[in-house]
């Protein structure tokens, strides 16, 4: 990477031509909305990084609740830093065919991925601004990407790109287009002249009186207006480590991994599926996972098909706990292949297993399958280190 600061500002119409050119490169490599903005501490982000953390709303939640004077400060990333720019990837496509709905399916029971995380829509975006940075990086200037990481806030850098406000789900919504996105952005010491916001204006009340998304939550995580309790939070549950709260189990369905439903009802969102039909899935892409195959693979196999998702401590155990739980929920306890592999893991040494698969067998009506009625952690879950 060149490191190299040019002596003096670049001349008005020099940086004309570079924001030009940063507009442009972007657009060629597959961004679908871009801004630009200054770099400047995110400070009423900051503020509400620690109240939410000291409400425990954070649910123990790490990545920008980590530090957060270092992820709402892009000086931090860069010295010197004077610009954002900042990309959104679209990842909203048709489900493959076959694919099933969150629920029993009729056959080998299944577990459903949010879209974000069925192919590595991240990679993608990280390819697109890398091209902008190395377009900054040709004219002498420093640039750093920085896509899915704790140390800035993407969704206020794109928020003051102008790429689209905060909706009720706390998710971004670009205008007209839904929050089908991935962002990230490029730190950069060069001095770019701010864009104007992303198609027209979103409305001064967001939402308006919409509230569908928290209406729709299968927990309740949703709160005021932006606020998420992620203590409820099935996307975050997924990836929290420890056991999987019991009151929020039934909740889970099939999911294994993310959930989707604020954005499913979300009427931007169905208005810009109406507007432009998604596109076919990707080949690569994986909307649902075997859920008998998936807890029958070792540790190597489970991280080398599923290692680009966020596991707690990297660990499987937890993609398993998650997989026992959704099997709970939409498998058939009559099937022998279901009641074979329960009652694998109900005999098994890892505690934290042993207490989901009880929990699985007893919702399908697999008692028999507990293998030893005396103990006392019962079908609501263990009285031990886990809780």
């Amino acid at each position: 990477m060149v490191t190299s600061v040019p002596l003096r500002p670049p001349a008005p119409r020099d940086a004309r031509r570079l924001g030009e050119d940063v507009l442009r490169v972007a657009t060629a490599a597959g961004l679908a909305a871009i801004g630009v903005t200054d770099a400047r501490p995110f400070l009423d982000t900051r503020a509400d990084l620690y109240a939410r953390r000291r409400a425990g709303l954070h649910g123990g939640m790490q990545f920008t609740y980590r530090n957060p004077d270092r992820a709402t400060d892009p000086g931090q990333i860069l010295d010197g830093a004077r610009s954002l720019v900042v990309g959104a990837w679209g990842y909203r496509r048709r489900d493959p065919d076959g694919a099933p709905v969150d629920g029993p399916t009729g056959g080998r029971p299944a577990g459903t991925v949010a879209r974000y995380a069925r192919r590595d829509h991240y990679a993608s975006l990280r390819d697109a601004l890398a091209r902008v940075a190395a377009r900054l990086e040709a004219d002498g200037w420093r640039a750093r990407v920085v896509v899915d990481e704790n140390s800035l806030v993407d969704r206020a850098a794109a928020q003051r790109a102008g790429l689209g406000w905060f909706g009720r789900n706390t998710l971004l919504l670009l205008p007209g287009r839904g929050s089908w996105f991935v962002l990230g952005s490029v730190v950069t010491d060069a001095p770019l002249e701010p864009t104007p916001p992303v198609g027209h204006s979103a409305p001064a009340d967001g939402c308006g009186p919409c509230r569908r998304c928290v209406d729709a939550c299968p927990t309740g995580a949703l709160l005021d207006d932006g606020v998420l309790d992620a203590r409820r939070c099935l996307a975050w549950l997924v990836q929290a480590p420890g056991d999987f709260p019991v009151e929020h189990r039934a909740a889970l369905g099939g999911r294994i991994y993310g959930c989707d439903e604020c954005q499913e009802v979300c009427p931007v969102n169905r208005a810009a599926d109406r507007r432009q039909a998604p596109g076919p899935a990707e080949g690569d892409a994986v909307a649902t996972v075997d859920l008998l195959e998936l807890l029958c693979e070792d540790d190597a196999a489970l991280l080398a098909r599923n290692g680009r998702w966020y596991l707690a401590e990297r660990d499987p155990r937890y993609l398993r706990r998650n997989a026992l739980v959704a099997l709970g929920n939409v498998g058939d306890g009559r099937d022998p292949a279901t009641a074979a592999v329960l009652a694998r893991w109900v005999r098994s040494d890892d505690d934290l297993l042993v207490e989901h698969a009880r929990w699985a067998a007893q919702r399908l009506g697999r008692a028999d399958l507990v293998a030893d009625p005396d103990d006392d952690r019962g079908a609501d879950g263990p009285r031990g280190a886990h809780r």
